[in-house]
């Protein structure tokens, strides 16, 4: 498949733009909030800013849609946007696939919250209408015009992966010429109070992914990246997608580089080590991006924009314990073949290869 498109929302802003000034700068330091159940403890978290998600014009008709649906929205109409897509000639042969792991969780709570405060009786129907996890799909689908088929994927570690998968097999058969994949997470006061409470947070804020820990560090973080993709007769503008492997080990063939997803998430990350064996240079940016179960959407948004720009850029954190050939310097190089690499915490390995 070819990637013919980007679209992000990040804790560094939005759109292909921020997120190659946000690989050039490196690491920044995280926001920090209060935590809801324990007054006076912050906690460091990669969230987006408010004016990140303000549109007036790709939001419209989305004044009560929560966070969660806006950032979405945001990314998906940026990556069809960036692709060059006109809806009103190709909506029914544009197929979205929305992956998440946690969904709307923070509107989901608030509705339970109501429905202990009020009663099932008096609980607000709206909220209720957010908090199903195909409701950003649905926003996303209208805020394009897109008549073409809608589909949320809800798994905890592998969604974006399977998404992928999907997106594969609908251009295969022919049942859309190009597909809108991506994925979105939140973080709200629950999410941040289970991650102080069951993950172990790095208080100074960064994400170290090459310690390959039992027990690593964490930052929660938020966002969407989506990508458009087609089949062969489609643009590509920054790479192909040439597969996704699970439990296949490193993939097929020898990288130029390697991305690994470790960012604390998914507990234990010794397995990460043998990735990092054979002569291949080795990165990882989840220090910009934040701990989520879907992060690696935007690996897979810095690999594409890799290798259309022929760019290696420095990793953000370069502490390096076991002595892994990191990319330490952002430079111009030949870039054939990058893979972004998971180990998720069901002891799963994935790999998704993209080429120029």
């Amino acid at each position: 498949m070819k990637v013919g498109g980007l679209g992000v929302v990040f804790a560094g802003g939005r759109g292909v733009g921020a997120l190659e000034a946000a690989l050039r700068r490196g690491w920044t330091s995280p926001h920090r909030r209060e935590i809801a159940s324990s007054p006076g403890e912050t906690i460091p978290v990669y969230s987006v800013d408010d004016e990140t998600i303000r549109d007036k014009m790709v939001l419209k008709g989305m004044r009560r849609a929560d966070r969660f649906s806006k950032m979405a929205v945001l990314a998906a109409w940026d990556a069809v946007k960036d692709g060059g897509v006109e809806i009103e000639r190709e909506g029914e042969s544009l197929g979205i696939i929305l992956a998440t792991a946690f969904g709307p969780q923070v509107t989901a709570f608030q509705f339970l919250d109501e429905i202990i405060d009020y009663g099932d009786a008096s609980v607000s129907p709206i909220l209720f209408s957010h908090s199903v996890h195909n409701a950003a799909a649905s926003y996303v689908a209208s805020a394009l015009g897109n008549r073409g088929p809608t589909l949320t994927v809800t798994q905890f570690d592998s969604s974006f992966h399977q998404a992928l998968v999907l997106a594969g097999a609908w251009i295969q058969e022919g049942r859309c010429g190009k597909v809108l994949v991506g994925a979105v997470e939140e973080c709200g006061a629950v999410m941040e109070t289970i991650c102080s409470r069951k993950l172990g947070l790095a208080e100074d804020g960064r994400i170290r992914p090459f310690e390959c820990r039992a027990s690593p560090s964490a930052v929660p973080g938020e966002g969407s990246a989506f990508l458009l993709l087609s089949g062969e007769g489609g643009p590509k503008r920054y790479c192909e997608l040439r597969g996704v492997f699970f439990d296949r080990g490193s993939g097929e063939g020898h990288p130029d580089l390697r991305i690994l997803d470790a960012d604390g998430m998914s507990g234990e990350e010794t397995r990460y080590r043998g990735f990092a064996g054979e002569d291949v240079m080795i990165a990882g940016y989840s220090p910009l991006f934040g701990s989520m179960m879907t992060g690696s959407a935007f690996h897979c948004a810095s690999a594409a924009l890799m290798l259309m720009n022929q760019t290696r850029y420095a990793c953000p954190v370069q502490e390096n314990p076991h002595r892994m050939r990191l990319c330490r310097s952002t430079e111009k190089a030949n870039l054939e073949k990058i893979q972004c690499v998971k180990c998720s915490c069901s002891h799963q390995e994935m790999v998704i290869d993209f080429v120029r």
